[in-house]
């Protein structure tokens, strides 16, 4: 008989979505030609999609196998919150998927502007390091400084890619409503601002109004789905050239 635990923890809308869209990219992406595969196009936006369904998938296993959540914490020197899995969202969210959406983002800028990304890119990990090697933010703890520091540059980045958008001719002579860079990049920027301060203050917001952090944790979840969607939608756009046009800085085989 299966664990009712198991569909408590994996059979949300949520997770069901999520499982949903990674089987799709995954259909899509492997139905590509061999050389769009290797076209970072294609590829990163599919190895974010899956980074970010496979961590959210095993934030529920932590949910489900308690004592494996507690043993991490032990480890890591929690004993006073054994049920909070933060530990596992500070690494592959705040940290990892910052780095990648920042590659993302720096895929479609000029290369004078790739720079800027390049050095955003290397601080963010040497300053993230410093931080918990040197306890200052520790991994089990909300991290407020790194996910500031990591949300300002993701907001930086998809600056830098509207002032391309008005600036550099090509994008000039394109729509930018037929470019899912220009969606994406928008949607990225709705998320991170309207969860810069709900994301830090979370966990405070549940022991104070559980009501409201419920709701906003809910939130959260559906900027996650509008994301990931657009995720399947640039790896989907080589069916979809009726829909949305190439992207201007389109590099072959970047």
């Amino acid at each position: 008989m299966i664990d009712p635990n198991i569909w408590i923890a994996f059979g949300s809308w949520y997770h069901i979505i999520l499982d949903i869209s990674l089987l799709l990219s995954i259909y899509l992406f492997f139905k590509l030609p061999k050389e769009k595969r290797a076209n970072s196009t294609y590829w990163l936006p599919f190895l974010i999609l899956c980074h970010f369904v496979v961590y959210q998938n095993f934030g529920a296993y932590t949910n489900y196998n308690f004592e494996f959540k507690k043993a991490v914490n032990a480890y890591l020197g929690n004993t006073e919150n054994p049920k909070f899995n933060l530990w596992l969202y500070n690494i592959t969210e705040r940290q990892i998927l910052t780095v990648l959406y920042l590659f993302l983002i720096r895929s479609w800028l000029e290369p004078s502007m790739k720079k800027y990304i390049n050095w955003m890119i290397y601080s963010f990990v040497v300053i993230a390091l410093i931080l918990q090697i040197t306890k200052v933010e520790l991994m089990y703890t909300e991290q407020p400084v790194i996910f500031a520091l990591g949300a300002n540059m993701i907001l930086i980045a998809c600056g830098l890619y509207f002032i391309g958008l008005i600036t550099n001719e090509k994008y000039l002579v394109s729509n930018p409503l037929r470019l899912l860079s220009f969606w994406t990049t928008t949607f990225l920027l709705f998320n991170y601002s309207l969860t810069y301060v709900s994301s830090v203050s979370l966990l405070y917001l549940y022991r104070v109004n559980p009501v409201l952090g419920k709701s906003l944790f809910q939130i959260g979840r559906v900027m996650g789905v509008i994301n990931i969607s657009a995720l399947v939608l640039l790896i989907a756009s080589a069916f979809l050239t009726k829909l949305f046009d190439r992207e201007p800085l389109y590099e072959s085989g970047r």
